[in-house]
């Protein structure tokens, strides 16, 4: 799961551009993750509720990752990760001519659940049934899928 908080002024965003923006997050994912373990929140801020510098503003996105179902091995893989991710998001940042910043953290697999299971390992054919399934797949079912699918994973 990514998930991500979009911390906004009220209002810098549609409902319609919000939902552009959480499928460009998502596409940013989909080649390797189930889309459903893409979260994004998006959290407005009234008027005089953002500070930076000590100065309210009103142009000024703040996104948190969380990272737990994939992590980087090492420093290139997170900077060519993060170039992409900003460069998805361009259109709704620097696009949009305000300032921004992103922060993404690795958080520990072994603490998370899915409706109260532990999602299957990195690549592996459960997590595939997922993918496919598009949700969070019972342990009792995925024996089930693994024979029924066995030819198209």
């Amino acid at each position: 799961m990514p998930l991500h908080r979009l911390f906004t002024p009220k209002g810098l965003y549609t409902a319609k551009e919000k939902e552009e923006i959480a499928h460009t997050i998502t596409d940013v994912y989909s080649v390797s993750l189930p889309a459903f373990y893409v979260i994004v929140l998006f959290i407005e801020l009234e008027p005089g509720n953002i500070f930076v510098g000590g100065k309210s503003t009103e142009r000024f996105l703040r996104i948190g990752v969380e990272h737990i179902a994939r992590h980087f091995s090492d420093d290139e893989q997170k900077r060519q990760f993060i170039d992409r991710y900003e460069k998805a998001l361009e259109p709704f940042t620097q696009g949009r001519g305000i300032d921004w910043e992103v922060q993404i953290s690795d958080v520990d697999r072994v603490l998370w659940n899915m409706n109260g299971i532990a999602p299957p390992e990195a690549n592996s054919e459960e997590e595939q049934i997922w993918k496919m399934q598009n949700r969070a797949v019972p342990r009792e079912e995925l024996e089930a899928l693994k024979g029924s699918l066995s030819g198209l994973i």
